[in-house]
This record gives structure tokens, sequence and C-alpha cells, in this order.
């Protein structure tokens, strides 16, 4: 009987903890150029966004996106990603998406990112805090309750979760179901 209870409380730990997210190097779909995790370890928090151009949702979701980069310019890093292996979503249409972002746009081709996160939809998003050379992740799943309406948004899970992460709260953020279009695996 002991040993059963040791096993369950262990596996409510393991359910429970954190998840780590590897360092990744991807290229900026903008100018080629690599950007990796590991060089915004100094940023209080990272978005990552996984997204898509030809998704209606993320068109929806573009200017909630912007806004968003906007406000928390110079505290947290957004970092967009696109991991769709559709010919709509080539590098060449991914260099005229987002141009007037601030932010990289990412190429994700290899789809490494995505299977590290266990991304499924877009737009989804991982809010992540980097900690002693580690990055976990501290939020995910969806920017708010509306994916259609921005008018009519009641919870703002994403801003909720990153002004939480700004004020060093500690606690536990629930993830939110993401919906969005699915991304095909390769």
């Amino acid at each position: 009987m002991k040993s059963m209870l040791t096993l369950m409380i262990t596996m409510v730990c393991i359910s429970t903890q954190a998840q780590e997210v590897m360092n990744f190097t991807l290229p900026n779909s903008r100018d080629g150029k690599n950007v990796s995790l590991s060089s915004y370890s100094s940023s209080k928090a990272i978005v990552i966004v996984f997204t898509s151009h030809e998704c209606p949702f993320d068109n929806y979701y573009k200017d909630r996106i912007k806004e968003l980069i906007l406000t928390y310019m110079g505290s947290v890093q957004f970092l967009l990603i696109n991991a769709n292996m559709e010919d709509q979503e080539s590098v060449e249409q991914m260099s005229m998406h987002y141009t007037d972002l601030s932010a990289p746009y990412l190429k994700d081709k290899e789809q490494v990112v995505m299977t590290n996160l266990n991304a499924r939809k877009t737009p989804e998003v991982f809010l992540i805090t980097p900690s002693a050379k580690k990055f976990i992740v501290t939020y995910h799943g969806a920017i708010d309750d509306n994916p259609q309406a921005s008018a009519d948004v009641r919870e703002y899970f994403l801003r909720d979760a990153i002004e939480k992460t700004l004020a060093g709260q500690k606690d536990e953020i629930p993830a939110q179901r993401t919906t969005g279009c699915t991304i095909r695996k390769k």
C-alpha cells in the first residue's frame, strides 16, 4: 500500500512540474539570420506565438498580437514561429507577412520547436520565463477568450499571465484551450 501511495504522489509531482524548453536556433524569415532562444535569457519573459498566415484565426488575432508586442516592448520578447509545411506557408510568403512588427518571425519547417513544446494549433502561445540558464513555460494556450471578435473579449489569458510573471507572482497559471487551425506534422 505504501509503495502505491508513493507512486501516486510521484505521478502527481511529475504532472504538475513546469515544462522546460530546450534552447533552439531558427532562421528569421525577414533577414535569414539565425535567432536563438538563449539570446533572450536576460528578458523578463518571452512569448512564443505559433502562427500562420493562411489560418483565419491567426488573421483575427494579428492586430491583437501587434498590440501585445507594442505594449510589452522592452520587457517581454515576442517570437513568432511558423511550423506549417504547406506551400502557401513558404519562407517567401512568411517574409511578406507580419512585416510591420519588430518581433522575429521564425521558420520551424523541421518542426523541432513545435515538437519540443507540443504545439498543436495556430495561434497557440507559450509564455516562457528565463531562470538560471533554463527556460520554463509558465503559461500556454489561447491569447484570450474570443478569437473572432476582439471587442467581445472578456478574459485576456496571455496578458494576465504576462502581468503575473512581470509582477513576480509564482502562482500556477492554468493552460487555456487554444482555438485555431491544426499544425500538420510532417
